[in-house]
């Protein structure tokens, strides 16, 4: 099932968030004041809209109940992004992430509602589209252009069974580098031993590879 997602904010960070999100599969509502920047992003995205994010009435009209995520990028409006997500969480957004320019503004966001703080200068747009579209991912990092590093629990179909069966590497070209399970430390994996649910692995991939591990 497609995730629905409102990225609210299209600067460098709001578009780059909004065209991976919409690039991995998800329906994207883009929302940002500037007519021109709409109109850029309108073939990216599921739709878009011109709005005034301060504004109440305005937020309130954007059908924010229908999103699964609503992400506020609108790291240097205080006030645009206390509006945002107000309105998002009362009309039952599950999952509200924000951008913050200060540890002060991010304090208020989630004091206000805020369920995750996105750091914009070590949290790249591909980067946080990646584990909002993932169940299974719990960290994401680039090793260059086009190799990534992304640390995950295994998929569902992935469970019970081992490297040798599932022989990743040659049927999804995915490397898994090291396991290990709660409370304890990374290791080889033993490609005899079946992955558990409670199992944390560590997956190089490349770029174009990256929607096999969601």
């Amino acid at each position: 099932m497609k995730k629905s997602v409102a990225v609210l904010g299209l600067g460098k960070y709001g578009r780059s968030i909004a065209e991976n999100l919409y690039n991995m599969g998800a329906d994207v509502l883009a929302v940002d004041e500037d007519e021109n920047v709409i109109n850029e992003i309108s073939s990216k995205c599921t739709s878009a809209v011109c709005a005034n994010l301060s504004n109440e009435d305005e937020v309130a009209a954007l059908g924010l109940k229908n999103m699964d995520i609503v992400v506020t990028a609108m790291g240097r409006s205080l006030a645009a992004s206390i509006m945002s997500v107000s309105v998002a969480k009362e009309q039952g957004v599950p999952i509200v992430v924000c951008k913050a320019s200060s540890d002060r503004m991010a304090s208020i966001l989630k004091k206000v509602g805020a369920d995750k703080i996105i750091d914009p200068e070590g949290e790249g747009g591909l980067r946080s589209a990646s584990i909002l579209m993932s169940t299974s991912f719990k960290e994401f990092f680039a090793l260059d252009e086009n190799m990534y590093m992304i640390e995950m629990n295994p998929k569902k179909e992935w469970i019970g069974k081992n490297l040798r069966e599932l022989e990743l590497r040659k049927v999804m070209n995915l490397n898994v580098v090291a396991i290990k399970e709660k409370g304890k430390n990374w290791t080889h994996v033993d490609p005899s031993v079946p992955f558990s649910a409670s199992s944390i692995l560590l997956i190089v991939v490349e770029r174009k590879d990256i929607k096999k591990c969601q």
